[in-house]
């Protein structure tokens, strides 16, 4: 249902959304108990009925019982929340890791163990309708504000280790079919990760109030077939390496020393003396 948490398209996901209806049925079946305990108290023991008012005495059995079911109930819900929460911080085991830094306002993706490292920007089209006196309907703009110029490629299946950070202000990188959210703080690392299981796109937003167009900075991330990501990631290290060829040679050149004309000078003087002896 809408209104409700997505089941996601991760492992993690589906756990939290579980412990989710768990803990959403008990409280159901709790508040259920109460109410129509107190509504039949109130409808049975009016004063219109002749109910006098009742004279408590104390009663050690009854505060035992009050006490302990409610522990229960409680140690119930926290052990298999804790369970999970545990593995949400396990990240050992990771097939990759990716390290992703925010800026105000884009994502900036590192590769870490690939040497692949670009910039993720809100999509020409919603940047272009988002502005003042456009005259674009952005109802016409697909996926307006949640379109990106690079998403984020990841293999399906495999555990992802992201390493979250910013460059200036908070941000926060969350995908809700994921299951996953988390601050991205100027400074300071935080882990998380996810194993996808499913090939398709997934989109999310940063979660941290950034600045004025905190609103524009989306985060896609493509799920895609082992043989598809690794022709993406060879196409991206090529571009890489492309890139790099002309900077390289540049920098060739600027290292050939340059002739000095004193010490030439010097040079030519000490052949014509040498000469003239």
């Amino acid at each position: 249902w809408p209104l409700n948490l997505r089941q996601g398209v991760t492992e993690l996901s589906r756990e939290i959304y579980g412990l989710h209806m768990l803990i959403l049925w008990i409280c159901v079946f709790i508040a259920v108990a109460v109410f129509s305990v107190m509504i039949y108290s109130i409808a049975t023991f009016r004063k219109s009925k002749g109910a006098v008012p009742a004279t408590f005495e104390h009663n050690t059995k009854a505060e035992i019982i009050w006490t302990v079911i409610p522990v229960m109930i409680l140690v119930a819900m926290a052990i298999p929340a804790a369970r999970t929460l545990v593995k949400i911080e396990d990240t050992r085991g990771a097939d990759m890791t990716i390290k992703a830094t925010g800026y105000q306002w884009k994502w900036q993706y590192d590769y870490v163990d690939e040497g692949v490292s670009y910039f993720s920007t809100l999509a020409q089209a919603s940047n272009e309708a988002r502005q003042i006196n456009s005259g674009i309907d952005v109802h016409a703009v697909e996926n307006y504000l949640l379109a990106v110029d690079n998403p984020l490629v990841v293999p399906v299946n495999k555990k992802v280790r992201m390493l979250v950070t910013a460059a200036d202000v908070i941000h926060n990188w969350w995908v809700p079919d994921f299951g996953m959210k988390k601050d991205a703080i100027p400074g300071y690392i935080n882990e998380l990760w996810f194993r996808a299981d499913k090939v398709g796109t997934y989109r999310g937003q940063c979660a941290e109030l950034c600045g004025r167009d905190h609103g524009f900075m989306p985060i896609v991330v493509r799920v895609v077939e082992q043989a598809e990501y690794d022709s993406w990631l060879a196409s991206q290290k090529a571009a890489r390496q492309a890139a790099a060829a002309p900077a390289a040679q540049a920098a060739a050149v600027t290292a050939v020393p340059a002739a000095d004309p004193t010490t030439n000078a010097i040079e030519t003087t000490t052949v014509l003396v040498a000469n003239a002896e």
